[in-house]
């Protein structure tokens, strides 16, 4: 039995967990509540998205490290990256080095959310374990 794809998903579980996780977690520790708010008004959104998308972040990255539901999790937040890219990012070219940040970033990430889907949740996935628990 090749366990490879397995693990693949544990580890791309792993770092896409940490990147929405660590991004939350700027936006909560670094720029704030009310300035992620203020941000997202600047953009012409409501600026409660702001807070909303600091909470999906945290609670999503959590959620993936942990291996709960992961490939509906990482569906999830595409939107997120997908907004990312049409608000902020996308009229700043590819190169994410450039000024602003261009799109290139979070379109990888888009795409490696959908790997994620695709994949499952990979081992060490805490649903894995309750699911057995559940069994035994």
């Amino acid at each position: 039995m090749n366990t490879s794809p397995a693990y693949a998903a544990t580890l791309l579980r792993l770092a896409l967990g940490s990147m929405y996780l660590a991004h939350g977690l700027l936006k909560l520790l670094v720029f704030t509540p009310e300035g992620t708010a203020g941000f997202f008004s600047s953009l012409g959104l409501p600026g409660f998205f702001g807070p909303v998308t600091m909470a999906l972040e945290i609670a999503g990255g959590t959620a993936l490290i942990l291996g709960v539901y992961a490939r509906y999790v990482a569906a999830a937040l595409i939107p997120v990256l997908l907004g990312a890219v049409i608000l902020v990012h996308g009229a700043n070219g590819w190169g994410f080095g450039n000024k602003g940040g261009g799109w290139e970033y979070p379109v990888f990430l888009i795409a490696a959310s959908v790997v994620q889907f695709l994949l499952g949740d990979g081992r060490y996935a805490l649903k894995s374990q309750v699911a057995k628990s559940a069994a035994a």
